[in-house]
């Protein structure tokens, strides 16, 4: 029987698997019960091209609860801002394993709201 984080990680192998053979950077989202954070990861997986996170000091100075939708909606809207300054503007996203509901859909959304394609 494997425990609930195992049965994510096993989730999050295959759909990086699938991401890979896209050839595309990847937006990838994790989330703890304080603090959420994203990456934009270059095609090859090699190189973080811009990050964001709730543990950021301005951004703490923003939101008083790192773990709810509208921190993670403020996150979604740096992530986008911070990938098209480095030349990203489509990616494929890549949710952790995580269900596409509540904070992580507000950073979807949040992201896509500010121009970035997935």
């Amino acid at each position: 029987m494997l425990t609930k984080k195992a049965q994510r990680l096993r989730r999050s192998r295959q759909t990086r698997v699938r991401i890979a053979k896209q050839m595309v950077a990847r937006l990838t989202v994790f989330r703890s019960n304080m603090h959420i954070y994203a990456s934009v990861i270059s095609e090859d997986g090699a190189k973080v091209l811009a990050s964001a996170s709730t543990a950021e000091k301005e951004i703490r100075a923003q939101v008083t609860n790192g773990g709810n939708a509208a921190a993670a909606a403020l996150i979604g809207k740096r992530i986008a801002e911070k990938a098209k300054a480095a030349g990203v503007d489509k990616v494929a996203f890549d949710r952790g394993g995580f269900a596409f509901h509540g904070r992580v859909k507000a950073l979807a959304e949040a992201a896509r709201e500010a121009g970035l394609q997935f």
